[in-house]
């Protein structure tokens, strides 16, 4: 049993270049990489896909992220184990990941928030990051990857 889809590299081969162009610009070091763990797994759990959730979790383990604050990322809003620059973060991604009924989704007091931690350069790069989220997040749903099974694994 593997993904709905076949392995989509295969399909659509520029998707490679696309996908390591978007690393490489998330990489450029004006956002932690932890912060960057924590806004792909919160998007995981925001789109509802427990592939994408287990890896992003895998991920931050890897990196030496401890196990509570993985676990907290879904109640981050009132978990100890955050900086005020990582709930910003996992704010914003909220903000522009779920559609708000009561108006505006990045209103200007949660931007002036993010700008307290955040420069231009990396304001934008959460952006970028938060954007590439919500792109692997459509393979994700889309394709059904079965949770725990690898990419190598799924896509043969």
């Amino acid at each position: 049993m593997g993904s709905r889809i076949p392995n989509p590299v295969t399909l659509v081969p520029e998707l490679a270049q696309v996908a390591g162009a978007l690393r490489k610009a998330g990489a450029n070091g004006s956002v932690p990489q932890t912060t960057i763990g924590l806004i792909h797994l919160r998007t995981g759990q925001l789109i509802g896909n427990t592939y994408a959730a287990l890896r992003n979790a895998a991920a931050l383990r890897e990196a030496g992220e401890s196990q509570e604050r993985i676990a907290a990322v879904a109640t981050w809003w009132d978990a100890p184990y955050f900086t005020d620059a990582e709930r910003a973060a996992l704010e914003l991604a909220e903000a522009v990941l779920q559609p708000s009924t009561w108006g505006e989704r990045v209103s200007d007091e949660l931007y002036t928030e993010v700008a307290r931690h955040y420069d231009d350069k990396a304001i934008a790069t959460l952006a970028l990051v938060i954007g590439q989220a919500g792109f692997w997040g459509a393979f994700a749903l889309i394709g059904k990857p079965v949770p725990g099974v690898g990419p190598a694994e799924q896509w043969t």
